[in-house]
């Protein structure tokens, strides 16, 4: 029979056909389709995702549905046809190294040797703290905190979109 099998990784769908021939399975797999924008993290997210872009290439979120009001607890940012980073507002889930909602900033420079802090850009006394990729790729994980010095948002993808501190705006 054949299968249709999503690749989060590199955004598409292949077809896999799979027969027994002399008591041995064989197979082959073609691509199916490919150059998706948001449809392979859709299928990867498993529940509806709302949200597309005004233009082709332009940037724009996906967010769990019901959409609500902002701030969204979850939303994934697409630029340029590629999936560029997560955008975390919940305690539920800790960023990759154990960071999470709620820390304090010393606990996430502890946390994350090198983090690099700076003030935020729009809140007096807050900051942001910037961890570089530990395995040397390109991304980044980024904490916003409040002006206390506690972790409201997380959010980890790829440069130059990591850093944009107003989202799409």
């Amino acid at each position: 029979g054949q299968i249709l099998v999503g690749d989060q990784g590199q955004s598409k769908i292949s077809r896999v056909f799979m027969e027994k021939v002399n008591g041995e399975y064989q197979g082959a797999a073609w691509d199916f389709r490919s150059g998706f924008q948001s449809g392979v993290l859709r299928m990867a997210w498993g529940k509806a995702l709302e949200g597309a872009p005004d233009a082709p290439g332009s940037c724009y979120v996906l967010v769990p549905a019901p959409r609500g009001k902002p701030p969204y607890l979850f939303d994934f940012m697409f630029e340029g046809g590629k999936f560029s980073r997560i955008d975390v507002r919940t305690d539920a889930v800790a960023a990759p190294g154990g960071g999470a909602l709620g820390m304090s900033a010393d606990d996430i420079v502890g946390r994350y040797p090198g983090a690099q802090a700076m003030p935020h850009k729009y809140v007096e006394g807050a900051r942001t703290l910037r961890v570089k990729d530990s395995a040397g790729g390109n991304g980044a994980l980024v904490f916003e905190t409040d002006a206390r010095g506690i972790v409201v948002a997380w959010r980890i993808g790829v440069p130059p979109q990591v850093d944009y501190v107003e989202g799409c705006g």
